[in-house]
């Protein structure tokens, strides 16, 4: 995919709603929306061709905006979101069923990683902060397979009184860490991913990675703290 990406001479068109996005011959970008998948919606919309929705698109846009809306429980999620999941469903998307196929068929292999994850976690009082790792080793032990990481990051932030969450991500692969960070209120983690880690996202949910070794990102990432602790005791009343 990315060989035919890199070698493809046309005009690229970007749809998508994250922040700060690279620059395209034709964009469509709204950082406001809650979902790219909402977006393509919209498109289609604009096209004239909502008539032409069936089961299986259905399924897929419904998928994409359940998933970056957390179940539709961030902020983004608005009124008109509701509007067009609930014409998602009259035209096919089965939402029971794509919950489920989703969030319910987890493998022994991933409860066992999010065992090890839970255990790994870190809780930082005096900057509203909460980490987990994952080294390579611990990932092999448990029989780790793509995705298994996905939403693990949320536990931490859940925690009472935590405003931002991270998941440090071992790749040996790659040589990387790969890292998720999630937050409430005002404190942008979109920002704090660029500034620091290579990254970007929303300001509530964002990514990164780093190069150096785990023991040193999280030296690295201890270190960043006080420098953002009022932003952080400031961003949400918890």
């Amino acid at each position: 995919m990315q060989n035919t990406l890199e070698s493809y001479q046309k005009d690229f068109v970007l749809i998508d709603h994250h922040q700060q996005p690279d620059e395209f011959s034709y964009m469509y970008s709204d950082t406001e929306m809650c979902s790219t998948c909402q977006m393509v919606y919209h498109f289609i919309e604009k096209m004239g061709d909502i008539d032409l929705l069936d089961s299986d698109i259905a399924t897929c846009l419904y998928t994409g905006i359940m998933t970056d809306t957390g179940s539709f429980r961030f902020r983004s999620t608005t009124s008109l979101t509701h509007r067009v999941i609930a014409h998602l469903i009259d035209n096919g998307a089965e939402n029971d069923r794509i919950h489920s196929n989703v969030y319910d068929s987890s493998s022994y292999g991933r409860l066992q990683l999010l065992g090890q994850a839970l255990s790994n976690l870190k809780v930082l009082p005096a900057y509203k902060t909460a980490y987990i790792t994952l080294t390579d080793q611990e990932k092999v032990a448990n029989n780790f397979t793509k995705g298994d990481t996905e939403g693990i990051v949320n536990y931490a932030l859940s925690i009472e009184g935590v405003v931002m969450a991270a998941i440090f991500i071992e790749d040996k692969e790659q040589e990387i860490i790969k890292i998720s960070f999630r937050s409430k209120g005002t404190f942008s983690v979109n920002q704090f991913a660029r500034d620091n880690f290579s990254g970007g996202g929303h300001d509530n949910a964002a990514g990164g990675k780093s190069d150096l070794s785990m023991d040193e990102t999280i030296k690295k990432f201890n270190s960043l703290l006080p420098r953002n602790k009022v932003q952080l005791i400031d961003s949400y009343e918890v």
